[in-house]
């Protein structure tokens, strides 16, 4: 793609409190050109994908009035092309990369029309891949590949907890790319979603009680992949579902008191006081430039489809997030900087 000049201003979604909800005070506004640092490419953001912890923690008044820059601008994932590469990347001026925007996936700055990406944060988009579909990427296919490929072999079964939502689309076909046996939970709307995608098994919350079902199977599981954090138990009951040298996954992290509570005991306390019976994992997506190119590879290839729920106008970033927070979101929100039609 042919680089076009880099102009002195241009157009940012950003926010400076997020009282009352993150969508609530974003703001369109025009700034100043970034100035990339030796180890970052400037890029001309093309799409981005919208993730939970765009806004998860900014609306933790404490964390945002402590570690968040005013004004601040969200979003990480995002597809574009290098309009200045950072020295020694190997990466060249007008070539279509995609990944991570920013230092802090907490406030990559992604809802931008230009950003700044370190040199591990991206790879290029191989030819036969989208930039809509690479935008939606990042932190969720990096996060299911990472909670399920390192603390699983070919051939386990796993159950992934939420099988629908962003993590979890990726995660049932990671997985099978992987030649793991995959169970999902999701509800009633999205099973034949999950299916489709290559779920071998499917527990309908709606209807079953997952933690009985998963007690209740003639198999037991390898891993288990937590993506929703809806249930304790199926970590502290898991001895009954899962094979003895079982690892446990949890990627659904909030700031929630309840949520750090169950973390520090379920991670960090001697098993003997805490009662648990598996090993416990913490999982975040964190870069990693070789797994994105294998979960693009797998995509261009067909293992691995980008599953799209919606995709919204540079304008209209505050809807995208209402649609995110709704929670059924199935699969990824794209915002479209730049119109396909206007490549």
């Amino acid at each position: 793609m042919a680089s076009k000049g880099v102009p002195s201003t241009f157009r940012s979604w950003q926010y400076m409190s997020t009282a009352g909800g993150l969508e609530k005070n974003l703001a369109i506004h025009t700034v100043p050109m970034l100035q990339p640092k030796a180890n970052q490419h400037l890029v001309r953001i093309i799409a981005a994908g919208l993730n939970p912890a765009d806004y998860r923690l900014s609306e933790f008044q404490f964390l945002h009035k402590v570690a968040f820059p005013k004004p601040a601008s969200p979003g990480n994932d995002f597809a574009g092309y290098i309009l200045k590469p950072a020295l020694g990347s190997g990466l060249k001026a007008g070539q279509l990369v995609f990944g991570g925007a920013g230092t802090n996936f907490m406030y990559g700055g992604a809802m931008s029309e230009f950003g700044v990406a370190s040199i591990e944060n991206v790879v290029p988009v191989p030819a036969g891949l989208s930039t809509i579909d690479a935008a939606g990427i990042c932190i969720a296919g990096l996060t299911a590949y990472q909670s399920i490929l390192p603390h699983s072999k070919p051939g386990s079964r796993i159950f992934l907890n939420g099988g629908s939502g962003g993590v979890g689309s990726f995660g049932i076909q990671i997985a099978k790319a992987g030649n793991r046996h995959v169970t999902v939970s999701c509800s009633t709307a999205n099973v034949q979603h999950c299916k489709s995608l290559g779920a071998d098994e499917v527990i309908d919350y709606k209807k079953q009680d997952v933690l009985e079902t998963l007690k209740n199977s003639p198999y037991k599981y390898d891993l288990v992949a937590d993506y929703v954090g809806n249930d304790r138990n199926l970590f502290w009951e898991a001895d009954k579902y899962t094979s003895p040298n079982a690892k446990f996954v949890t990627v659904a992290v909030s700031h929630h008191l309840s949520c750090i509570r169950f973390i520090t005991a379920a991670q960090f306390m001697p098993r003997f006081i805490s009662g648990a019976k598996r090993q416990h994992l913490t999982v975040f997506g964190t870069p990693n430039r070789e797994h994105l190119a294998q979960i693009a590879d797998w995509m261009v290839e067909g293992k691995v489809a980008s599953v799209i729920d919606s995709k919204h106008k540079f304008e209209d970033v505050k809807e995208a997030y209402q649609r995110l927070k709704t929670g059924r979101a199935r699969g990824k929100i794209i915002v479209e900087v730049v119109p396909e039609e206007h490549l």
